[in-house]
């Protein structure tokens, strides 16, 4: 059975680069969502107009892995303990987010949050948890950054090591 949520950590480009390669997962698009504002896109995400967040839709097979697995990656490969910002990414985009599509979601993100997530950190989560009202795709020259552009300096400095992360936390997960 596939299913699917909606995750903000930061840069979109990084939590794409890291679920790609989770087994189980079947595929990530990056988006917005999130905010009030209708319609956004990578051009206007940092306006006053559009209040939306980097995000990600993970789609994955619940056969091969669960929304709890999926949660867990999500709490160790970024810090959701700072407001509006991922390392020198600043800004309400950049905020940390889950967005749930039914009511069975919203009581795995808030159970893992205190189970899983707020372990892993020393001081208080600011994830926001809401429902998903609106999901709108990024432009095409946004998804795949990563491996369309694996030698970019921001690859390099910043995804690079959530990677590496991700390989010495969840190798046996990886595909």
């Amino acid at each position: 059975m596939k299913e699917s949520i909606v995750l903000g950590g930061g840069c979109f480009w990084c939590l794409e680069a890291v679920y790609l390669r989770v087994k189980g997962v079947t595929s990530v698009t990056n988006g917005y969502a999130g905010g009030t504002s209708q319609n956004s896109s990578y051009w206007d995400l940092h306006t006053s107009k559009n209040d939306h967040a980097e995000v990600v839709k993970v789609e994955f097979d619940t056969k091969q892995i669960d929304l709890d697995t999926i949660l867990g990656i999500f709490w160790a490969l970024h810090n959701p303990t700072t407001p509006n910002q991922q390392g020198a990414d600043i800004g309400p985009a950049y905020r940390s987010i889950i967005l749930y599509s039914d009511d069975k979601q919203k009581i795995l993100a808030i159970e893992s949050r205190e189970k899983v997530g707020q372990p892993l950190w020393d001081d208080p989560i600011v994830t926001e948890i809401k429902p998903l009202e609106k999901f709108w795709p990024a432009e095409p020259e946004q998804q795949n950054y990563f491996d369309n552009h694996p030698d970019q300096a921001y690859c390099q400095i910043v995804i690079n090591p959530k990677l590496v992360k991700l390989k010495q936390k969840f190798a046996h997960l990886l595909q």
